[in-house]
């Protein structure tokens, strides 16, 4: 086994390259203050605490035909989660809206996805956060994958996860320690379902590994779970904003958030999965269970259809990337 010095480096980086490299464009660090496009230098320190102790917050959004879509719904809630956690920004949101934009824009991927992460700094191995003397901002711009539906047109299997929910406090901040998410997702992996789904101890819906979960009733209501036990998902909140003033009526007459018990989930005559990468999701079965006859419904059409058109064409929630030879 030899031992490496920083001279080294060079020839190191090269000898680390993997296939799933081509698939990261661009990183940031307020480290160096500075972006790299070489996903051998996309490092971050071992001692920073966001690494040993998953102490940091993050946001990830993304960047659809050159133009970032809802970013500041994102870096507000960024905020919120760092002042949850006791855990100073470094940065204006302002500052940080310019850096993602311009690595956005190094990154040279009209549609990508954006990872924002604020860490509590590199400082000691320990779990004291004061240790840390200066939070650390990390943003990175990588591959953006097809919408679940536009690989799986016949809408997604989904079954009821057996790890532990998060207590409220921990789902609403969406924070870097992420085991119960991880161990979600492979789980359904594992089990060869599509997504799986949390309840809590009073037997009602909370929400998936990194999506929000709804129903649509036979009385034509949109329902998601009660605000107080889950994350608040801006394509969730945005979904429920664009049924509530654009949705068709005759296909969702009301929007509410309130408890979903499991019996309610079964009856539904539609079952919705949303989230930054899916979109808008139709569930056909659930634990075996053939849900609206295993077809899509009017509520997942009308759905889809607004928020896709809201992706592309509402000004108000875009931020332009200047991208090379647009």
């Amino acid at each position: 086994m030899k031992a490496y010095s920083l001279a080294d480096f060079a020839e190191l980086a090269e000898r680390s390259r993997r296939p799933f490299h081509d698939g990261y464009y661009a990183m940031y660090s307020s480290l160096y203050n500075g972006i790299v496009t070489d996903p051998a230098l996309m490092l971050v320190p071992v001692d920073d605490h966001m690494v040993h102790r998953g102490d940091g917050v993050f946001e990830t959004f993304k960047c659809v035909d050159g133009k970032i879509y809802n970013m500041w719904a994102h870096l507000e809630r960024l905020a919120r989660s760092a002042a949850a956690i006791h855990l100073k920004l470094g940065l204006t949101l302002e500052e940080i809206a310019d850096i993602v934009v311009k690595t956005t824009a190094a990154g040279a991927h009209a549609d990508a996805l954006v990872r924002v992460l604020i860490s509590r700094g590199p400082g000691s191995f320990g779990v004291n956060p004061y240790d840390c003397p200066t939070p650390q901002l990390y943003v990175t711009v990588y591959r953006l994958p097809p919408a679940f539906m536009d690989k799986h047109p016949e809408g997604a299997r989904v079954m009821t996860s057996a790890i532990p929910v998060k207590r409220p406090f921990y789902a609403g901040v969406k924070n870097c320690n992420y085991l119960p998410n991880m161990l979600m997702k492979k789980e359904a992996i594992d089990a060869g379902v599509d997504f799986v789904v949390s309840f809590d101890e009073e037997g009602n819906v909370a929400e998936g590994p990194t999506e929000n979960v709804g129903i649509v009733t036979a009385e034509r209501e949109l329902v998601f779970p009660s605000l107080g036990g889950i994350l608040r998902g801006t394509t969730m909140m945005r979904v429920m904003e664009l049924a509530d003033t654009s949705a068709d009526p005759a296909i969702i007459a009301t929007v509410a958030f309130r408890a979903i018990s499991r019996n309610q989930l079964l009856a539904a005559s539609e079952i919705l999965i949303v989230g930054t990468t899916p979109n808008v999701t139709s569930v056909r079965e659930f634990d075996g269970h053939p849900i609206n006859g295993g077809e899509l419904g009017p509520a997942y059409h009308e759905l889809s259809r607004l928020l896709l058109d809201d992706i592309a064409h509402n000004s108000a929630l875009q931020t332009p990337v200047p991208l090379p030879n647009s």
